[in-house]
């Protein structure tokens, strides 16, 4: 086989259609983050990101994820990536009050944005694994553990906002595995006991303080809620047309801070305005669709819960980025996919599209009764 032969093959069930709207809502992301003054590193070292990033994606497309399904291949991902979480508790050095990220000079790694994948592969095959007797509890609290362990780890660090990722991750894919509807109460109760124990043994008074003041929003903005009044304003101001690309006066004279990371919707808000914030929505919408529509087509019950998992993955991430830019939700400090500034985010998020990718060029072939009567038998940790 020819060398155009063998490329041709690898990309013809490349979903095109989510790259595409994945690049370009990376490449809004440049123009708002980019000052148009001078060199600006932000934007440079962004674009080489999209474009390892892209460079993932085509990787993962061609591989083979099947391998997932067997043995403990899911367990010892999982155990590896623990690994890393613990150290950074245990010894990571803080950097704007949390230790998420390991310093390897040239780049700042942080674990947490791959854990998110790979704790979507480990639940994913727990629940496909197991999917004839989902409804028994005893099902909740096992993979509820495998979750709260990550889930705790990140928020010693302390990373508030990746912590409720990792919640929602595990609450979307419990939800749709099929929960008993009598059970949904204990996962409340749940949900309720583990934001208790934060509030009592893990969050830091700052993040005490935007929650409390998230419920009286005028109460400190000089203060507290400064960041997120500045926002609602950059938001507010960009009106039907926005002000255009490069003249947002909220972002480019420094009133709104993190334009670049927590706060870029509001900044891409106010340069576009309302129409642009539509444009943005009907990409993301076209991301989520495509993912919907891939869980639908999946080969077996582990493709499905996996791309379920991506889904509630990018979706929780956008919800509560433009939640918290609008003064809906409290600030906790996350990045809105493909958009924020960041090389970790950026090339876990393209990863996870390529492994979608990748899992769609066998999901037409595949026999799913077939594949379900190999999950009927036999169990191991995950």
């Amino acid at each position: 086989m020819t060398l155009a032969g063998y490329i041709q093959k690898k990309t013809a069930s490349v979903d095109w259609l989510s790259l595409g709207a994945a690049v370009t809502l990376a490449c809004l992301g440049l123009l708002t983050m980019n000052s148009f003054t001078g060199q600006d590193p932000f934007f440079i070292r962004q674009a080489i990101w999209i474009v390892v990033g892209v460079g993932v994606f085509f990787i993962a497309s061609g591989i083979d994820w099947r391998f997932l399904r067997r043995g403990s291949i899911a367990a010892i991902f999982y155990a590896a990536l623990i690994v890393p979480l613990v150290a950074l508790v245990v010894m990571g050095q803080a950097w704007q009050g949390a230790r998420s990220w390991f310093d390897l000079g040239f780049f700042a790694l942080q674990p947490v944005e791959f854990v998110k994948i790979v704790l979507i592969i480990a639940l994913a095959k727990y629940f496909s694994r197991r999917h004839i007797e989902i409804r028994n509890i005893q099902h909740i609290f096992v993979s509820g553990a495998y979750a709260f362990l990550v889930f705790a780890l990140v928020a010693l660090q302390p990373d508030f906002g990746s912590a409720i990722i990792i919640f929602l991750i595990w609450l979307g894919m419990v939800l749709f595995s099929g929960l008993s509807q009598k059970h949904l109460l204990a996962v409340f109760l749940l949900g309720l006991t583990a934001f208790a124990g934060l509030w009592l043994f893990g969050f830091e008074d700052y993040q005490k303080q935007r929650i409390m003041t998230f419920l009286q929003p005028l109460a400190d903005i000089r203060g507290a809620v400064y960041n997120a009044y500045q926002s609602t304003v950059a938001v507010g101001s960009g009106e039907l047309l926005g002000k255009g690309i490069g003249y947002g006066t909220q972002s480019k004279l420094r009133f709104l801070p993190e334009y670049q990371t927590d706060f870029i919707f509001a900044a891409f808000a106010e340069e576009w305005g309302f129409v642009g914030v539509l444009l943005l929505f009907s990409l993301y919408g076209i991301i989520f669709w495509r993912i919907l529509r891939l869980a639908t087509r999946g080969a077996s019950n582990f493709e499905t819960l996996f791309a379920l998992g991506v889904l509630f993955y990018f979706g929780a991430h956008f919800m509560l980025h433009t939640g918290i830019n609008m003064g809906l939700l409290p600030v906790t400090g996350t990045t809105i996919p493909f958009m924020s500034y960041g090389g970790s985010h950026l090339l876990a998020e393209f990863l996870a599209l390529g492994m979608l990718s990748g899992m769609g060029r066998y999901a037409r072939a595949a026999h799913r009764d077939a594949l379900d009567r190999e999950f009927k038998g036999g169990y191991s940790a995950l």
